[in-house]
């Protein structure tokens, strides 16, 4: 089935991920099925799709909470969460063994041309097929946290992935104001999060070596580059930076010292032992020094950024 024609999709798991992904489905007018195993599952499930639709409510994204959930079906039955939906997306724990039972128990009712995606943080595609009777349409398809706001969707097919399943699910993405990008080939964290380790990689570093504070470490990135990452990505942000010969430009006068901070630049291998206490104790007093504006509790924290998501992704016209 063309991503056009299709009007329900389900979801397999509604936990953070799941939860959210049903609330934004349903905001962009699509049916949702949310299958899940058990009856405890279900009253677990429940706070997890209300949440993002608070968000939606609060932030006037949307004005009838009951409209949303008019649209959202939770069922532990799945013959009749899958029965009839050509696209799952499946949010499991982070277990091989149980994503192909999940794979398994799709398989059993989705038409053979239905796609799955999974929300896979790390997984392969290849390995989430091995089992699968139909390998071809099974995809990675990974968002980024709040997955009911931010738009990326990391694609990946395995080695027996078509080609036209990938060509779909980025149209089917697409056409609900995700913005899907995909890889070409497969690797172990996707793309943003190998990003983002890098970026946090070297903070760690940073504060270990007691060269700043972890509060000085993400205001530097705040209102410094973040920001302008909040418009472009760094490729961009560079071209417009370089003067008349951009990007190029860049490479040429800033080739020097670019070279001399990769040199210099952290390469650790894992995460040092006195990390967890280390970045537990700053935590605390960076929440409390956070100005009165954004709160300095999760929840106001939370809200207020959500609040800033939204407001840049309607610069993007994204929401």
């Amino acid at each position: 089935m063309k991503a056009e024609q299709i009007k329900k999709i389900a979801m397999y798991g509604a936990g953070t991920i799941g939860g959210g992904f049903a609330a934004y489905f349903a905001l962009k007018g699509l049916q949702v099925n949310v299958y899940v195993r058990s009856e405890e599952s279900k009253a677990r499930a429940i706070p997890k799709i209300q949440e993002p639709i608070d968000s939606y409510i609060r932030y006037g994204i949307a004005s009838s909470a009951e409209e949303l959930w008019s649209r959202i079906h939770i069922t532990t039955d799945p013959a009749e969460a899958f029965t009839g939906v050509y696209f799952v997306q499946e949010n499991g724990a982070e277990n091989l063994e149980q994503k192909h039972e999940m794979v398994a128990v799709m398989e059993k009712y989705m038409p053979a041309d239905g796609i799955i995606a999974s929300s896979s943080s790390g997984t392969p595609a290849s390995l989430l097929a091995a089992n699968a009777a139909h390998p071809e349409r099974i995809i990675v398809g990974h968002p980024f946290n709040p997955a009911y706001l931010l738009p990326l969707i990391e694609i990946c097919g395995g080695d027996k992935t078509s080609p036209e399943v990938i060509e779909e699910a980025r149209k089917f993405y697409r056409m609900y104001d995700k913005a899907p990008v995909v890889m070409s080939k497969e690797k172990r964290g996707f793309i943003a999060n190998r990003l983002m380790h890098a970026l946090w990689r070297e903070e760690i570093a940073l504060v270990c070596e007691g060269v700043c504070s972890m509060a000085d470490a993400d205001d530097a990135w705040t209102f410094g580059p973040g920001l302008r990452l909040a418009a472009f990505g760094p490729a961009m942000n560079y071209e417009l930076g370089g003067g008349e010969l951009g990007l190029r430009g860049c490479a040429i006068k800033f080739g020097p010292m670019t070279n001399t901070v990769f040199a210099d630049i952290s390469d650790m291998k894992k995460v040092p032992d006195e990390w967890a206490d280390l970045s537990g104790d700053s935590i605390g007093p960076l929440m409390e020094n956070l100005p009165d504006v954004i709160g300095h509790q999760k929840p106001e924290i939370a809200s207020f950024r959500d609040n800033t998501i939204i407001e840049l992704l309607k610069l993007h016209k994204k929401m």
